[in-house]
């Protein structure tokens, strides 16, 4: 999901044109083969009474309103009163009256302002809250100055749910204080080529990890799947996305055709969904890819068959960002065939006035037929009830001290702590903490880099330091870590004399990207430097510890030969003082802190770059997944054709 605009309207011209020609034959679903699971905590008899009540009073025009959204950049409170919608988003780089910069305040009264008029008493209109809806995928992070925490691919090296399950907690508590009740998260695909640019929204290729993470990242985002009136407790509605297999694109094309087997799709790609509903997720995602051929939001078979049949889900689905258009025979402003295949509400962020008359013609005319309304509407005013819309106070908004607090900090520091991957090390780490560093490359005082896609604006690519107020840069706090052990930056100009480096630590990697501009189309290769620096610095006898930002696992073959050490760190948010407390040891030489993350994801590090998905790379030119070095001793084997070795740097200071 995401804002789109022009740029993106002309990239997608000719793939959303051949979408409209003729479907292509459904395939095949068996849905007694899939999982069963039900909900938890959606059902109850007394809402179910009260939904009743609500469907009998409201007009057809007013359930028609309930299942459109409308992005903010396109709607004001004021169109509530003629037009009824049920929901509005604030997509990627929206922000409050076009100012995507705005403060927590601001955004709060921007929620408090559509709220108000969704509850207003007028004649011919039953007052239901509004719903709204953001995707804060990696902390609140449409909003300056919230606390970012690593991207998903980075939790996944963490190997610790209850670890996922707090950031959840932290992530909608911070919404809660916006008046924001609904993440458009957690993302479950299981991506299976890295060249697709929404690898890093993954936590794994593997299927359990995910399965795991999955139910610990609904709990953390509601609260216990039982807990009613979520928003009194500082919880928002999560979102179970984008469904399904949208990680098995082929050649990992964004928004492409996922043509695996029905068998390979449950037992790798449904995994999450299950544990997620399980867990009592309150929503679905429909994904913008195909399954062999046809569209997700036009797949009757998998939207109502599996999802709200065979796994029992009793919230509600809602489409991505226009998704409804790309099926044959409908456009942005007119599709019933999406409402009828089990999208229960449109995401429609610019066309929805069209789409709203539209779709009330479809059911007047009988194309929409009254009881598939009635059915989207019951399943969007449950999860409203069970999310505690309609209760008149909401004791999180506001609250000031909660928003980027000095505990959410130390816990996204921690995980930045748990993500990080060492490749490589021959006895370089840990660094002493009274040494001379040298830190240098694009990404050492980059918070934005650092942070990736999905940061302040959709892409991420044009934020600064600023926009990060209580953030700290890597550069930032190698520099809080020596300076706490005797030790300081050196700036480089000196490479031979009085004050040569000890040590340097080159921060490079990918520059931010988010959904269709991130793939790789060729070869898996993506660093952003030559190797120049990295090899002058070798020449000159200055020992080198690369610490590598990105959003999937690239081939770095030359970068890791020319590495004393080589770290994976992801994007790890706005708290870079977590790779110092790796990083840089005691003055004596002792860890503060070892390396605990492993690979969620292989990693290529064969002679060639990668063309084509890892699972064709022969294992001899990768590194396996749960590979991870550490100062006490990994114990993991050395990789055949790996740079890495598993020596044990326990007590050898890094720097001679």
């Amino acid at each position: 999901m995401s804002v789109r605009g022009s740029i993106c309207a002309a990239l997608l011209a000719c793939a959303c044109i051949a979408s409209r020609a003729a479907a292509p034959a459904a395939p095949v679903i068996h849905p007694g083969s899939w999982p069963a699971a039900h909900s938890r905590g959606l059902v109850d008899e007394r809402t179910e009474a009260r939904i009743s009540a609500l469907l009998v009073q409201l007009s057809v025009a007013e359930k028609v309103g309930q299942v459109i959204q409308a992005d903010v950049a396109h709607i004001t409170p004021d169109d509530l009163r003629r037009y009824p919608l049920g929901s509005v988003l604030a997509g990627g780089g929206a922000g409050v009256n076009g100012n995507k910069r705005a403060s927590a305040a601001q955004w709060l009264q921007m929620a408090r302002e559509f709220r108000a008029v969704s509850l207003e008493g007028r004649p011919d209109h039953v007052p239901i809250p509004v719903m709204f809806g953001i995707d804060a995928v990696h902390g609140h992070n449409n909003v300056a100055g919230a606390v970012i925490y690593p991207h998903n691919i980075g939790l996944g090296a963490a190997h610790d749910a209850e670890l996922v399950r707090r950031i959840g907690a932290a992530t909608a508590e911070e919404m809660s204080v916006t008046g924001i009740d609904w993440d458009f998260a957690p993302a479950l695909p299981v991506p299976q080529d890295p060249r697709w640019g929404r690898t890093y929204e993954g936590y794994s290729q593997d299927p359990a990890l995910v399965s795991r993470y999955a139910a610990a990242a609904v709990e953390g985002l509601q609260g216990a799947a039982e807990l009613d009136g979520k928003q009194q407790s500082g919880h928002v509605a999560a979102t179970a996305k984008h469904y399904l297999g949208d990680g098995a694109t082929q050649d990992g094309v964004d928004q492409g055709d996922s043509r695996v087997s029905e068998a390979e799709l449950i037992r790798t790609h449904a995994r999450g969904y299950v544990a997620a509903i399980d867990a009592g997720v309150l929503t679905v995602m429909a994904s913008y890819s195909s399954w062999q051929g046809q569209k997700a939001h036009g797949n009757q078979a998998l939207l109502t068959g599996v999802l709200k049949g065979r796994m029992g889900f009793e919230g509600f689905v809602v489409g991505d960002w226009n998704g409804h258009g790309q099926l044959p025979g409908c456009s942005n402003e007119h599709c019933a065939a999406a409402f009828n295949a089990g999208i229960d509400m449109f995401m429609a962020p610019d066309g929805w006035r069209a789409l709203y008359g539209h779709t009330l013609e479809d059911v007047r005319s009988g194309a929409i037929p009254l009881s598939r309304l009635d059915d989207a509407v019951r399943r969007i005013l449950r999860v409203k009830f069970r999310l505690g819309l309609f209760a008149a106070q909401r004791p999180y908004e506001g609250r000031a001290a909660l928003f980027a607090s000095a505990a959410h900090r130390a816990l996204a520091r921690e995980a930045v702590r748990k993500s990080l991957v060492l490749l490589k090390n021959d006895g370089v780490l840990p660094i002493r903490a009274n040494a001379r560093v040298l830190v240098t490359g694009p990404g050492a005082d980059n918070i934005g880099m650092q942070c990736g896609g999905w940061t302040i604006s959709w892409q991420g690519d044009d934020t600064s330091n600023a926009d990060f107020p209580q953030g700290e840069s890597i550069q930032a706090g190698l520099e809080a870590a020596l300076a706490a052990g005797g030790g300081r930056l050196v700036d480089g100009h000196d490479l031979g004399g009085n004050d040569r480096p000890d040590v340097a630590v080159v921060v490079y990697g990918e520059k931010p990207y988010a959904e269709m501009f991130g793939d790789l189309q060729l070869a898996l290769y993506n660093v952003g430097m030559t190797l120049e620096q990295l090899r002058k610095l070798r020449r000159q006898g200055i020992p080198v510890v690369t610490v590598f930002l990105s959003g999937r696992p690239l081939w770095a073959r030359p970068e890791l030969d020319s590495s004393n050490a080589f770290v994976a760190a992801w994007l790890p948010g706005t708290e870079g003082g977590g790779i110092a407390d790796v990083l840089v040891a005691d003055a004596a030489g002792r860890p503060r802190h070892d390396f605990s993350g492993s690979l969620s994801f292989e990693w290529p590090n064969g002679a060639v770059p990668v063309r084509g998905p890892l699972s064709a790379v022969p294992a001899a030119g990768k590194y396996p997944l749960g590979f991870g070095l550490s100062y006490a001793g990994s114990g993991y084997a050395r990789p055949a054709g790996s740079t890495a070795s598993p020596k044990s740097a326990a007590g050898a200071a890094a720097t001679r």
